[in-house]
């Protein structure tokens, strides 16, 4: 039997802690370090952080300490307000250490080469190869849905006209009420301009799982075009972040178009609604997380993917547990690559390994 990839997780998080368990489980993995952010959780047992079993592995927030083990790789799982900002230097000093990584923080570099900070880009570039590691971030949407199930939809094709994937979700349990209100728009008038509004952010957040079919596709992007369209509720929501007002926004709907030859032909939409009878005009599903992808052309396809239970928000976790899985299950492919900046067209199809009890 080859000797196990030692990994290390970067957070306890909801998908920290999914990735903590699965390591620990597998034969070909060795769990041998858990980072954290928070000081009251530093020296706690990682397993216990997860909500497992205890597993003999202390909590630490000692970054040198974490590389010091030398480990093959990190699968990092940290988010928070700064985002890119808080992750590129830690991704520089591990990728600079020679450790593979595995993100589902910087979903915008599930395809490098359209990565909207190109300087940011070439330095963690320039430090995989120095290092001899990789990069790969990969999640649900994006990392999965929005692009590399879109692409095995067209392994059907003759030829294609449109590609479409959209996720539709009931977001009415997401409890950060300043994403939601003033990301969003939820809750607000529709003459309020929420985050999602600024000129070029739609464009910005969906431009690497567009330029991943293309590239997976052999066509060029020309240009992409975002829009935004809200819906009122005509009714009171109660939700995690409080009260959703009647007469204010009750479900966003965002879509990012990629021209190809003139015309629109590669489209992601998401679509987030606080109650399934708001927006009722736009694509429904009965389960709280559809991802969708239809397909134009000869023939046409529609295939729909749904996760845990229709209701009771199952599917919450099912994404996070989906989003994890698609890191870990990613190591053993990621330490065999080269060395660079990876998107999913530069590695095998990541079959989970030991996956069935």
């Amino acid at each position: 039997m080859a000797t196990p990839a030692r990994v290390i997780v970067w957070s306890t998080g909801g998908v920290g802690s999914i990735a903590i368990d699965a390591v620990h489980r597998r034969p070909d993995l060795e769990l041998v370090g858990v980072w954290v952010h928070s000081p009251d959780k530093v020296g706690r047992d990682a397993g216990e952080l997860a909500g497992i079993e205890a597993i003999g592995i202390t909590a630490t927030n000692d970054a040198d300490a974490l590389i010091a083990l030398a480990p093959d790789a990190v699968v990092y799982a940290a988010s928070g307000p700064e985002r890119d900002a808080g992750a590129v230097p830690d991704y520089l000093k591990l990728l600079g250490a020679g450790i593979n990584v595995l993100s589902t923080s910087t979903t915008s570099l599930v395809y490098p080469p359209s990565y909207f900070a190109t300087e940011w880009r070439d330095q963690l570039d320039a430090a995989a190869r120095a290092g001899d590691a990789s990069f790969y971030a990969s999640g649900i949407f994006p990392g999965f849905a929005s692009d590399q199930l879109a692409l095995l939809m067209t392994t059907q094709s003759k030829n294609i006209r449109t590609v479409t994937a959209t996720e539709i979700a009931l977001n009415d349990h997401y409890p950060v009420a300043d994403v939601m209100m003033d990301g969003m728009g939820f809750a607000r008038p529709l003459d309020f301009e929420p985050m999602l509004k600024t000129p070029g952010f739609i464009e910005m957040a969906w431009k690497a799982p567009i330029h991943l079919i293309a590239k997976g596709l052999g066509v060029q992007i020309e240009e992409i075009n975002g829009t935004l369209d809200r819906e009122v509720t005509h009714r009171d929501i109660e939700v995690a972040f409080g009260t959703i007002p009647a007469g204010t926004c009750g479900a966003v709907r965002t879509r990012a178009a990629g021209v190809v030859n003139g015309r629109e032909a590669i489209v992601i939409e998401h679509i987030i609604r606080m109650s399934r009878d708001v927006a009722p005009n736009w694509l429904t599903s009965d389960c709280d997380a559809t991802y969708r992808v239809d397909i134009e052309g000869e023939p046409d396809i529609h295939c729909a993917m749904t996760m845990g239970a229709a209701e009771g928000h199952a599917a919450g976790h099912a994404a996070m547990a989906a989003t994890a899985m698609r890191a870990v299950n990613a190591v053993p492919y990621v330490v065999d690559a080269p060395a660079g900046l990876l998107s999913s067209l530069d590695i095998p199809t990541t079959l989970p390994r030991h996956a069935f009890e």
